[in-house]
């Protein structure tokens, strides 16, 4: 029994050193924004105090196999059990290395923690290898590779049990179960406290960098996982009666007239949207960002109708993709386009126009296997997908796809070929990372986010020669332009991703098309992307039924209000106040209510949450 307490505490020892590395590693490695940030150094250093809650709960569950297998080994006198323990451990060092490994690369773009929905992306490991520079995709190999060696050497030398302790059975050492197992369950639980552990016991800072560094990595993707796990068998977003919630997501959606301004000058006029890849509202001067990021978005503003309270309802393209098409917000946990057996359940701008006598298609210079974007516009029924490979061979490519600044051109080219009236979309990629564009950066003064901000202007300059290409063209003067960003990305203003400076992206609507009456002026009422499709749809005198969760902007009867999906919860805005809540961790990252109100903010965006993922488990 003595050996396996002693092995035990080895182990405990083992991981909370191999955590605490990790986790230095991690503070290391994004060393520039905690510089950005100014963040004390005494905060800092509280990360691995406020860790160590987590770090022996996770432990606690790790030990329950070394705890089975060094009792049963010694009350068998079987060594070939501790071999075993061996390749456990060995497979456990490789994959908490790897964990460690993906989110030091994942947070730079995504600015959280490895979860359920980004290990989906792994289906498509050649588009994550591609979104990464070459030089970071090797530092973290080898940082990978470097942990899992360290590790698994350090077991073997100092942890493993040694064979000549196993040469006689005896079942005394079968009590340590009964002793051991007790002091492991209270471990995972977090104590004796009634209250049991939660990934927010490590949450300590106003710093949210400190914050996910705190949190360990094991046991945030565990937790995640189980989570995901419960998806087709509950609504894990419930906080009310449904038909309380559904009744106030309803008035939510009333209005008192159901009536639209007329912004087109014409009856059904062509319709081109320009996605832009992570354009955040801070690359655009008239958004509150910095002058000269995105100078020709600036021109482009004086011909057409600014929208400066847009936001972005989720972080990832394909959730950007259902919006747009389906006037969809997004789903935590997971994306609609990952689930083609609900698609049939979903409305399709794409149909409606094609309804009205659309040509309808999309154009992207990389694949559209990634986030299963490609599945989704197919069953939307579009005339035309093309994408990377069915691109000419000619046209200079990264190592994401072809540049903006050729891929436009073609694009334009291609709407000469198109029927009018036509609804097409392009979607830019240069702004995404591996940021390999062909252009030599233009601003230096970035501190963070260089190479990110230099890729905007890079789009931006594209974007202006694209749209004095298309001023020659016979289509142009029927054509409205719906130019907007499909979510946001972190910027040299460094947002949290819990907040709705974060989430806020540029939506400008212009064009020959467009009113007179409206250009050069903004429409500053709280929207989202997700209200894009009932507003077009109004503009055509087409129903809109179907499209609940998609606002018409242009009813001066519609109540503004914006959502975002966290992970594990949501943003929500209106006029008078906002917050932002996680659910599995019952904290608020930010809540601003409104004057003499109680918590009726808080219930409404609730409400619309548990709604909207009721929906969706039903489709």
């Amino acid at each position: 029994m003595r050996i396996i307490f002693g092995t035990l505490l080895k182990l405990v020892l083992f991981w909370m050193a191999f955590f605490t590395v990790n986790r230095a590693i991690f503070l290391i490695y994004y060393a520039h924004l905690i510089k950005a940030e100014s963040i004390p150094f005494g905060e800092i250093t509280s990360v691995f105090i406020h860790a160590i809650q987590l770090d022996l709960a996770t432990i606690s569950y790790i030990l329950l196999i070394p705890l089975i297998l060094l009792t049963a080994s010694f009350v068998f006198g079987k060594y070939f059990l501790t071999r075993v323990l061996r390749i456990f451990m060995i497979i456990l060092i490789f994959v908490y290395a790897l964990i460690t490994s993906a989110e030091l690369g994942l947070y730079g773009e995504w600015k959280t923690k490895l979860s359920f929905k980004a290990l989906e992306y792994l289906k498509q490991p050649a588009e994550i290898f591609n979104s990464a520079s070459s030089s970071e995709f090797l530092t973290l190999v080898l940082i990978w590779i470097i942990l899992t060696i360290v590790g698994i050497y350090s077991y073997i030398r100092w942890i493993e049990p040694a064979k000549q302790l196993h040469s006689k059975a005896s079942f005394k050492p079968a009590f340590s179960i009964l002793i051991v197992i007790p002091v492991l369950f209270f471990g995972a639980r977090g104590g004796l406290s009634a209250i049991p552990l939660s990934i927010s016991s490590a949450y300590f800072s106003n710093f949210n960098l400190l914050n996910i560094t705190a949190v360990n990595p094991l046991y945030n993707i565990g937790v995640n996982i189980l989570n995901a796990a419960e998806l087709s068998k509950d609504n894990i977003f419930k906080s009310m009666p449904d038909d309380q919630a559904l009744a106030i997501v309803k008035r939510l959606h009333e209005v008192e007239m159901d009536t639209t301004i007329s912004i087109f000058k014409i009856e059904k006029p062509n319709i081109v949207v320009i996605l832009l890849e992570s354009w955040s509202a801070d690359l655009v001067e008239s958004l509150g960002g910095e002058a000269g990021i995105t100078p020709n978005f600036r021109e482009l503003e004086q011909e057409g109708l600014l929208f400066t309270n847009f936001y972005a309802n989720a972080n990832r393209s394909q959730q950007a993709i259902g919006a747009l098409y389906g006037g969809l917000p997004g789903i935590p946990i997971t994306t609609i386009t990952n689930h083609p057996e609900k698609y049939a359940s979903l409305p399709s701008l794409s149909m409606d126009l094609k309804s009205k006598g659309y040509f309808t298609s999309f154009y992207f210079g990389g694949q559209l296997n990634y986030g299963n974007i490609l599945s989704y516009l197919i069953y939307n029924n579009m005339d035309r997908i093309v994408q990377g490979k069915n691109l000419p061979s000619e046209l200079e490519r990264g190592k994401l796809g072809v540049h903006d600044s050729f891929l436009l051109p073609f694009f334009a080219q291609q709407l000469d070929q198109q029927p009018q009236p036509f609804f097409s979309t392009v979607f830019t990629l240069s702004s995404h990372s591996p940021y390999d564009f062909p252009m030599e950066h233009h601003l230096q003064w970035p501190l963070l986010e260089k190479d990110f901000v230099n890729s905007a202007y890079y789009t931006d300059r594209a974007l202006g020669e694209f749209y004095e290409l298309v001023r020659q063209k016979s289509w142009f003067k029927n054509t409205i332009f719906v130019i907007m960003a499909d979510h946001s990305h972190n910027t040299y203003r460094n947002h949290p991703i819990e907040t709705f400076d974060y989430h806020k992206i540029p939506l400008l609507l212009c064009g020959p098309a467009l009113k007179d009456s409206l250009r050069g002026k903004i429409f500053d009422q709280i929207c989202g992307n997700t209200d894009i499709p009932a507003t077009l749809l109004k503009q055509l005198d087409l129903k809109t039924e179907e499209y609940f969760w998609s606002k018409n902007l242009f009813n001066p009867y519609y109540k503004p209000f914006a959502y975002f999906e966290l992970n594990e919860g949501l943003g929500w805005k209106r006029s008078d106040g906002f917050f932002v809540w996680d659910k599995f961790g019952d904290r608020f990252f930010q809540k601003q209510l409104p004057v003499g109100e109680n918590d009726s903010l808080i219930i409404e965006g609730k409400a619309y949450l548990q709604i909207l993922f009721e929906e969706f488990l039903s489709y």
